[in-house]
């Protein structure tokens, strides 16, 4: 019987799946401690077997003989908080469970040396069935573990180490400074990609007297700075530096001013009156200059190209004057049935639009000698419902026109006047009495009438809507721009004017595109003068 039990016994020591008998090493001991106390257990709950194979354990390399007991150790401490302000992440070692820590670390290793073992299990034919019923404890033993030590079943997105502690509840009156800076609602003006808009004015003069007249133009702001405005039978002069205000003239008793219009470059003003002659007034000298006729009703409007004035008439006429010759008229244009409202040469000065009560807008081509328009109209646009009396023409595309219709209409109609085609038609839901576009950015700003009586700021060639500026109690009747193109005035029939700061250029901004001078481009007339 002794040769079967040495027989046992070396079996036994050969089987590596098996528990080993004779006293724990001490790195299990105190593993079998820390399980102990974390899970709270006795020991007779958990019997853990000392397999060199537990949950992907390995044994220590040192040589057991040696023991470094004798070495003395520093303690572990960490500092709650880094010095000198750093960023670097230090774990709270209170919150964190090390023990659940060190199992889920070496778990992913567990389950690859089961998967080895029972593949090596599988494939050894001549595997006996103590190995078998070795495997299935030790599954057993890691399930048992891992219910004891209260691991959830899916633990990858598990927190390994805790590196701060959940923040405390605020009280209930606690009431947070910063809730109304985070939630207000941000204003479309300060979104990216928008700029601010004050939508107040800067100032509010009085214009006692103001024509309340759709078809007139009675004020125009020069580019000397000086607002030239009618009030009744007189005409005034406003200094935007100075602030000092001067009578140019006053019409006899019945007569009165029916449009003003300032030279491009000096300080001439023309004034057409109500009797159908076209004043030139020299404003430096508070001095008329000469009083040029030819309308047989009164001249609505006016528009400068170097030397050669054109005016419309509720005759429906527009007549060239040369301001330079004794024989001032040039030429005759009959292309209106009703009273030209509205007058506006191109920026580049090769064409003039006209638009009437009749509710068409013409556009005439400069004449092949230089001087004046062809006497027949190069374009005739008839899509507005209403008389015409806004035009302005785009300082980048000198070729783009926009006109507005009146109470019927109520629309802004962009042409190309190369080919005579409506590019754009929009909706302003109001009467358009003046249109000006910007020097500074792609925009239009519109004067409207009832209801709101208010001046709109458009997004060119989007026409998307930026900002109402609000304050006339009645309909807008007429916009001006100052020589920066920054300021915009306007008249409203409730007898005051309003100064708006509208379309200031940026100081912040670092890259903008070239803006458009203050002053008119040089006339091509200009050439012929000697």
């Amino acid at each position: 019987m002794s040769q079967f039990n040495f027989v046992s016994d070396l079996q036994n020591a050969l089987i590596m799946d098996g528990e080993t008998r004779g006293p724990a090493p001490r790195w299990k001991k105190k593993l079998e401690a820390s399980l102990n106390g974390s899970v709270n257990t006795t020991r007779s709950v958990l019997s853990v077997s000392y397999n060199t194979s537990f949950s992907g354990v390995q044994a220590p390399t040192k040589t057991p003989g040696k023991s470094s007991e004798g070495k003395t150790k520093k303690p572990n401490t960490t500092p709650t908080k880094t010095p000198g302000g750093g960023d670097r992440f230090i774990p709270n070692r209170a919150a964190t469970n090390f023990e659940l820590a060190h199992f889920l670390v070496n778990k992913d290793s567990g389950d690859k040396s089961d998967e080895e073992n029972d593949k090596a299990t599988t494939s050894n034919s001549n595997s006996n069935e103590s190995n078998v019923q070795a495997s299935a404890h030790k599954g057993e033993r890691q399930k048992l573990i891992s219910e004891v030590a209260q691991v959830p079943g899916d633990s990858h997105g598990g927190r390994i180490l805790c590196y701060q502690n959940k923040a405390p509840a605020a009280p209930e009156s606690h009431t947070n400074p910063l809730k109304v800076v985070y939630s207000i609602k941000t204003p479309i003006s300060t979104k990216s990609g928008s700029r601010y808009i004050p939508t107040t004015s800067e100032r509010i003069l009085d214009a006692p007297d103001f024509i309340n007249d759709y078809y007139l133009n009675l004020m125009d702001w020069s580019g000397d700075n000086i607002v030239a405005v009618a009030l009744g039978s007189c005409v005034y002069l406003w200094n935007a530096a100075s602030g000092n205000i001067e009578q140019l003239t006053e019409f006899e008793e019945g007569d009165y001013a029916g449009s003003l219009s300032w030279i491009q470059e000096g300080q001439i003003l023309a004034i057409g009156n109500s009797t159908g002659a076209v004043e030139l007034w020299d404003c430096s000298k508070v001095k008329r200059l000469r009083v040029m006729d030819g309308h047989s009703a009164r001249v609505g409007s006016l528009a400068w190209n170097s030397f050669l004035v054109s005016s419309g008439s509720r005759d429906g006429t527009i007549i060239h004057h040369d301001v330079r010759s004794r024989e001032h008229k040039i030429s005759s244009l009959a292309g209106h049935t009703q009273e030209v409202c509205g007058l506006k040469w191109s920026t580049d000065f090769k064409y003039l639009a006209s638009g009437g009560n009749d509710n068409l807008v013409n556009v005439w081509s400069l004449a092949s000698s230089g001087v004046g328009t062809a006497s027949e109209a190069l374009h005739k646009f008839n899509e507005h419902q209403a008389a015409v009396r806004a035009l302005a023409w785009c300082p980048w595309q000198p070729s783009t026109l926009a006109s507005g219709g009146g109470t019927a209409d109520r629309c802004i109609k962009f042409w190309n006047v190369n080919n005579g085609s409506l590019i754009k038609s929009v909706d302003s839901k109001s009467q358009v009495c003046s249109l000006l576009f910007s020097r500074h950015y792609k925009e239009l700003i519109s004067a409207h009438g009832f209801a709101n009586n208010q001046l709109t700021i458009w997004k060119y060639p989007t026409m998307v809507k930026q900002a109402d500026l609000t304050g006339h109690t009645s309909r807008v009747l007429q916009m001006a721009m100052s020589p920066d193109g920054s300021t915009v005035i306007s008249a409203g029939a409730d007898e005051t004017l309003r100064l708006w700061n509208c379309f200031a250029p940026d100081p912040l901004a670092a890259k903008k595109s070239a803006s458009v001078n203050s002053k008119a481009k040089q006339s091509v007339f200009r050439q012929s003068i000697r």
